[in-house]
């Protein structure tokens, strides 16, 4: 499993202005290689090297990181081959082992830039991310952001062992409360809600006046709800997989493909449903899943608010509010988000079984369903 580790590089002045401006140059490099493989068709690695090797040398970076530039004008060709492709002077700059190493233990790192090779450069990390730096393998981007340099490094983390689930726990994503399980237990509901409401507010107060200070501002607001965002998300995720590895449990998840060409929602209900980010909600319960050796499964999500999970009878009048539910049939009552994620608790019990029945000579399919 891959996961992404950020740190912080704590550059002094003199380090923070060499590093800016080999950004600028590679950035500068990018562009003219871009240039040379837009006029000569050149958009393979090999071929455009062959072309546009000796000019990019001659802006004066180092060879190795020549051939980095290279092939990140190549890489972005290939995502979009028949564009031509810019780079800002402040874009991410790969580098490989051979232009940057790292000493974890002292949290320094030694990096090649335009004023020669620097070392010593101290960064901040977590000490989660810390660990994680021991499983580092591949390159490294050089980021600033903010007047800020940071590092992006790729980790192959070994994944757990998965284990049988003993029932499932099931997960409703929704808009009032974020996250509902089957125990009951509801995450960000009121308290979240009016953040996100007063994000909006002042997002269209900021479009409305369209000024560029105001855009400015709708800029750094972006950033800051999408943190915000992350971070919630986070949590949640973090407390959820750690209930089902608990409890010895497998996850169940709504399959929410498509989720904002189905659904039908009232305006005011639009903005909250495109404003937050569901679908990373969903891979960060994955990802720490996998390295918890919890098994998640997704489900069809159709009729799971409008199901009773006591007698199985689906009305849509079953659902009389956004909170109530009662069923018309058998009298089940209940939060309307918590029978939901029981419905989806009993499916997602349903799917391992199916994925996992025995063959005719008695051995069982051990298949771990759409992690």
């Amino acid at each position: 499993m891959r996961l992404t580790v950020q740190v912080q590089l704590l550059a002094d002045a003199d380090q923070r202005a060499a590093l800016q401006a080999t950004l600028a140059l590679t950035n500068q490099a990018a562009n003219l290689g871009s240039e040379i493989a837009w006029q000569r068709g050149a958009f393979r690695a090999y071929n455009l090297q062959q072309l546009a090797y000796g000019q990019i040398r001659a802006l004066g970076l180092s060879a190795q990181l020549a051939v980095r530039v290279i092939k990140r004008v190549a890489d972005a060709y290939k995502l979009g081959r028949f564009t031509k492709r810019t780079f800002r002077a402040d874009a991410a700059q790969p580098y490989d082992d051979r232009c940057l190493s790292w000493q974890p233990d002292q949290q320094t790192v030694s990096i090649w830039t335009v004023a020669g090779r620097l070392k010593g450069i101290r960064f901040a990390v977590g000490e989660q991310q810390r660990k994680l730096l021991a499983y580092r393998k591949g390159e490294s981007d050089l980021v600033c952001r903010n007047g800020k340099l940071y590092l992006y490094t790729t980790c192959e983390i070994p994944e757990a062992s998965a284990v049988a689930p003993n029932g499932f726990l099931g997960v409703d994503l929704g808009i009032v409360n974020v996250a509902t399980t089957s125990d009951g237990t509801r995450y960000a509901g009121k308290h979240l809600n009016r953040i996100r409401h007063r994000n909006q507010q002042l997002r269209a107060k900021l479009q409305h006046k369209g000024t560029k200070s105001a855009k400015r501002l709708l800029k750094q607001r972006c950033r800051k709800e999408a943190r915000f965002a992350a971070d919630t998300n986070h949590v949640i995720s973090k407390r959820i997989v750690v209930e089902a590895e608990r409890t010895g449990r497998g996850i169940a998840l709504e399959d929410l493909q498509g989720i904002r060409g189905r659904v039908r929602l009232r305006k005011p209900q639009r903005a909250t449903l495109h404003t937050w980010s569901f679908h990373q909600l969903g891979s960060f319960i994955g990802y720490k899943a996998l390295r918890a050796g919890v098994v998640v499964i997704h489900v069809n999500p159709a009729h799971t608010s409008q199901s009773c999970s006591g007698c199985g009878h689906v009305d849509r009048a079953n659902r009389q509010d956004q909170a109530t539910f009662r069923c018309r049939s058998c009298g089940f009552a209940g939060h309307a988000d918590w029978n939901a994620a029981r419905n989806i608790a009993e499916r997602g019990d349903a799917g391992w079984a199916a994925a996992n029945q025995p063959h005719a000579d008695g051995r069982l399919v051990a298949r771990v369903a759409s992690r």
